[in-house]
């Protein structure tokens, strides 16, 4: 029997936990046998207020220390609060021997790396928190685009939901790929859903409310099959066109060019919902003459063709 430990603290999403929990002891279920003995720990063996509820644990550092399998569930954005609590768990962590396996779900990524356990490993996290990851741990080999990785017994997975294609790649890894295929089945879950970084936005926050860089935006927003003029947009924006660059670059983290093609497939995503228009016909209503040129940049931008997005959204009730 492989024995798992879900770590609970102050901070662990209610969701990752249960999602984690769910996923393996519906693997026992489908499988008809006890193939996964899952057990909760805490550090000090007491039960846990997650805020939602309170989380009854099995024990403490002493059971986890004799699991297989120990997994961090998430423990949301406030990554400075959770290490700051949970500084006492780090040199256990840094103490686990090479041969017991250790998984972070979603932020957790930040104390397995804190720890140490990650220096010179592949390892990913939510999409979002990937700029603070890499600013704190450069020593970290971090993989953004990546659902989960693998690096010898050390696992890491994206953000929410790619928690559970982490915990599926586990049990097919114990327990065989059949098995974690009944259980998406059963969780009507898709496996193998390609590359976290395609549910990441295009566009980014605006840094600030820059009178003369808004409203251009919200123009850029309602035309954006128009040609780009840098000149025009620096006219209408009532500044030059080197003012225009500084100051969009400061607000957007993007050249004017680099946007507006954002912005013109983020609205092709939105197009190509509409099963009645044709590729053709979505590339030029976002501005692009010619397929090939949309189709090559949809693919840059998105991590796959606009053909392969439209089909991954059909659903047997589309037309």
């Amino acid at each position: 029997m492989i024995r798992v430990a879900l770590f609970v603290c102050p901070q662990t999403v209610c969701s990752s936990l249960a999602t984690a929990d769910d996923a393996f002891r519906l693997a026992n279920q489908l499988a008809g046998e006890p193939l996964f003995q899952v057990q909760r720990f805490s550090r000090d063996g007491r039960a846990v207020d997650i805020g939602m509820a309170e989380v009854r644990v099995d024990g403490d550092l002493a059971l986890a220390e004799r699991a297989d399998l120990v997994l961090l569930t998430a423990t949301g954005p406030g990554v400075e609060k959770t290490l700051a609590a949970n500084q006492a768990l780090l040199p256990w962590l840094a103490a686990r021997p090479d041969t017991q396996q250790l998984a972070s779900l979603c932020s957790s990524a930040f104390l397995l790396a804190a720890s140490g356990r990650l220096d010179g490993r592949r390892a990913t996290t939510h999409w979002a928190l990937a700029p603070a990851f890499r600013k704190r741990y450069p020593q970290v080999r971090l993989d953004a685009d990546a659902m989960l990785t693998e690096d010898g017994n050390l696992f890491c997975s994206g953000g929410a939901q790619a928690g559970l294609d982490l915990c599926l790649h586990l049990i097919g890894w114990h327990a065989g790929d059949w098995l974690a295929q009944r259980v998406a089945s059963a969780m009507v879950f898709d496996m193998q859903r390609g590359l976290q970084s395609r549910f990441a936005p295009l566009l980014p926050a605006a840094g600030g409310d820059d009178p003369q860089i808004s409203p251009l935006l919200l123009w850029l927003q309602r035309n954006l099959a128009e040609p780009l003029d840098v000149d025009a947009l620096a006219t209408r924006a009532h500044c030059s066109s080197r003012t225009l660059l500084r100051r969009f670059k400061a607000s957007t983290g993007l050249t004017p060019n680099a946007y507006l093609q954002r912005l013109r497939i983020s609205a092709a995503q939105i197009a190509l919902r509409n099963p009645a228009r044709s590729l053709e016909q979505v590339a030029a209503q976002v501005g692009y003459a010619d397929r090939a040129t949309f189709a090559k940049l949809f693919k840059q931008l998105c991590g796959e063709t606009p053909g392969a997005f439209r089909r991954r959204l059909r659903t047997p009730e589309s037309p």
